[in-house]
């Protein structure tokens, strides 16, 4: 009878053989975001996110005056003209929503940082709660405009 370390380790063996086996050369994948974090309208790039005040940095959020929270959450959008890769002002909309249809405060404030235009606004979210981002991006001098509708859910425990 063959002893059963045996069988799990030719097994174990196998399964990683199957894998590509042990390669110290072997390439490994990069991750992938879970959803995009820009789009790309006309001749502009909209880069967008959403996270929890606390996992920004204190000097980032004190320098421009983010109130760290765990129930807070930042929505963040920059606009840059892809040709010349030069930040843009734009008019933005925001509309954001939980799962139960209730509707979220953001109000967005623009930030310029050295060759940077950021557009931020904070909520209050609860744990495991999922906002539904629904914005309106008109870059400036354009009549192009770009509709995002992205998801989030924070985990504040």
């Amino acid at each position: 009878m063959i002893p059963f370390k045996l069988i799990i380790i030719t097994l174990a063996l196998t399964v990683l053989n199957g894998c590509g086996g042990i390669n110290e050369n072997a390439a490994i994948p990069l991750a992938q975001p879970a959803r995009p974090t820009f789009i790309d309208i006309g001749n502009y790039s909209i880069h967008f996110s959403a996270q929890l005040t606390t996992q920004l940095p204190l000097e980032v959020a004190r320098k421009y005056k983010i109130s760290q929270s765990k129930n807070t959450a930042l929505l963040n959008i920059a606009v840059v003209e892809n040709m010349t890769q030069i930040p843009v002002s734009a008019n933005i909309n925001v509309k954001a929503t939980n799962l139960a249809g209730q509707r979220k405060n953001v109000t967005l404030r623009m930030l310029h940082d050295k060759d940077a235009i950021y557009y931020i606004g904070e909520t209050s979210i609860a744990n495991h709660e999922t906002l539904i981002f629904d914005i309106e991006v008109i870059p400036e001098d354009t009549a192009e405009t770009a509709q995002i509708r992205f998801e989030s859910k924070f985990y504040i425990d």
